[in-house]
């Protein structure tokens, strides 16, 4: 290929279980590649999908890296991974030589570049560019680190730079079920026994990207931050709460705006509570609220557990929630509780039955009936990833599972996070639709909140929780000036609407709420409202 000198890398986002990628987020991966070329001295250029859809153009280069990736297809608010007919497009525009990583390398499209890295597009990235040749491999600690700092300055160039932009910085890769195969559809077990990255290291990394201006990390792309640091190598190790909190207090001696974690495996919870009970409390003390440990329950049938080698029984899973409740409900000053449990439930594994749904609800059910609290039920259906599944998915029984969780249990569980007259600070606007404004604060699965009345997009609100759906909830502005406020505004109000709202703008300025009060047709009307309203 001759002597190579500079290197486009296309952020196409990933959206992977152990990878966060998509707007507001920027991906580890991103970032090694791009220290990888550094590494390999060359000058990098970064465009992201979102550059390219509003015509940017990709520059002559020697290489171009393309890395995109949907294995964990979600709901998007204002940017997406690219599509299929995106990355096809893309294929055929690129006139260099070309190379294409994440999980699109599953895609048709794949065909059209030259080549496809499915384990380590860094690793390959730097091997083309340092002898043109070599197979395709996993990175060395050494070159993890190297190029995590490498790879920083870029986030210079993303548009959402310096907010709200959160990079997602990585512990370990691997899992510490290697041995017995863990989860039947994950492949970190497949990447063997894990490969950890010691607290210097990772806050190496952590002061380079604050030095570049990042004011919001998630330390992500784990299997279990719980059992970050152990050199156990039981399926079930016995965590090492000295390392975490080496960890977590030197990031938050860096002073970052949002600091959130990832993952947890319940059963490594259960089975050691007094050592994960420390490791919450250093993640309270460390971490800014609203943080949400996923866990990876998948599947409340025993069946279902045993014929994949899922993590954790519903016994030792409800145990995780418990401690997460003790510990992390607490409100913190963005309104949000400190740390707070997610679920993940997976639909078409091995074994399941037309009961498994059942045995996933009446677990849940469990949960509310205990009074303890979920941030996050995250359904979705098994994809091939590792392996073909043959269990074959009744579409109309799965929506109806899902809508019955939404139903019964969501709605119920936002109100628990979030009570009414609840003030979420800095909520970030981020899309208008049909009158009402969308908007989300900073951080890892956070609340969508719907404002039913114009606000300007990418200014930051402080909300006062009025409502909730089975996904979102609603809100207005606070402090809410019932002298200045719009006519849809007031109609926003509980209890107001449009007819009500018009008397309101009719007899105002008011002093005071009796004045307020005065002037509706039902003074009660006002007692829902007495604790946010201004004059």
């Amino acid at each position: 290929m001759g002597e190579l000198r500079k290197t486009v890398i296309v952020d196409g986002y990933i959206d992977d279980p152990a990878a966060l990628g998509v707007p507001p987020y920027i991906s580890p991966i991103v970032r090694a590649a791009a220290g990888a070329a550094i590494d390999a001295g060359h000058e990098v250029v970064y465009i992201t999908a979102d550059m390219l859809r509003h015509g940017r153009e990709i520059p002559d280069a020697d290489l171009v890296a393309v890395i995109s990736g949907n294995t964990v297809p979600g709901k998007y608010l204002r940017s997406m991974p690219m599509s299929p007919k995106e990355l096809m497009h893309l294929a055929h525009s690129i006139g260099s030589y070309s190379i294409l990583g994440g999980s699109s390398c599953n895609t048709p499209a794949s065909r059209f570049f030259d080549e496809v890295s499915e384990k380590d597009i860094a690793a390959r990235i730097f091997d083309i560019l340092s002898c043109g040749e070599g197979e395709e491999r996993y990175r060395t600690l050494d070159e993890w680190n190297r190029w995590m700092v490498l790879g920083a300055s870029i986030v210079k160039q993303h548009q959402d730079h310096p907010r709200p932009l959160i990079a997602e910085i990585e512990t370990y890769r691997g899992c510490h079920r290697y041995a017995s195969g863990g989860c039947s559809y994950c492949i970190e077990p497949l990447k063997g026994r894990p490969l950890m990255r010691s607290p210097k290291d990772i806050l190496e990394e952590a002061a380079e990207l604050k030095r570049n201006g990042i004011v919001n990390v998630r330390v992500g792309g784990q299997t279990c931050i719980i059992s970050y640091g152990t050199e156990d190598d039981s399926g079930v190790p016995r965590p090492n709460p000295d390392a975490v909190g080496e960890l977590f207090y030197g990031l938050r001696d860096l002073g970052f705006e949002v600091l959130h974690v990832d993952n947890a495996n319940p059963a490594v919870m259960s089975e050691y509570p007094e050592e994960t009970e420390n490791i919450l409390r250093i993640l309270t003390e460390c971490c800014t609220p609203g943080n949400v440990l996923a866990l990876g329950m998948e599947s409340a049938d025993i069946n279902v557990i045993e014929a994949n080698n899922l993590n954790a029984t519903p016994e030792r899973t409800i145990d995780a929630i418990r401690m997460i409740n003790r510990i992390g409900s607490p409100r913190g000053e963005n309104g949000m509780p400190l740390l707070l449990p997610g679920i993940n439930i997976i639909a078409g594994l091995d074994g399941e039955t037309s009961g498994t749904y059942e045995k996933n609800l009446e677990f849940l059910r469990k949960v509310k009936d205990e009074g303890l609290i979920l941030r996050r039920i995250n359904i979705r259906q098994v994809l091939p990833v590792r392996r073909e599944f043959n269990v074959r998915i009744n579409e109309k029984r799965f929506r109806k599972h899902k809508e019955t969780i939404r139903e019964e249990i969501d709605r119920e569980m936002l109100k628990r996070v979030v009570p009414y007259g609840t003030v979420l600070r800095n909520v970030l606007m981020e899309l208008s639709d049909g009158g009402t404004t969308f908007g989300r604060q900073i951080g890892s699965y956070p609340l969508l909140v719907g404002i039913s009345y114009p606000l300007e997009i990418g200014k930051y609100y402080n909300i006062t929780i009025t409502d909730w759906g089975y996904r979102s909830v609603t809100g207005v502005e606070s402090p809410f000036n019932v002298n200045t406020a719009s006519m849809a505004a007031l109609s926003a109000l509980p209890g107001i609407g449009k007819k009500r709202a018009a008397a309101i703008i009719k007899s105002r300025p008011f002093k005071d709420l009796d004045e307020f009060s005065s002037a509706l047709d039902d003074p009660s009307v006002s007692e829902p409202l007495k604790d946010f309203l201004t004059f």
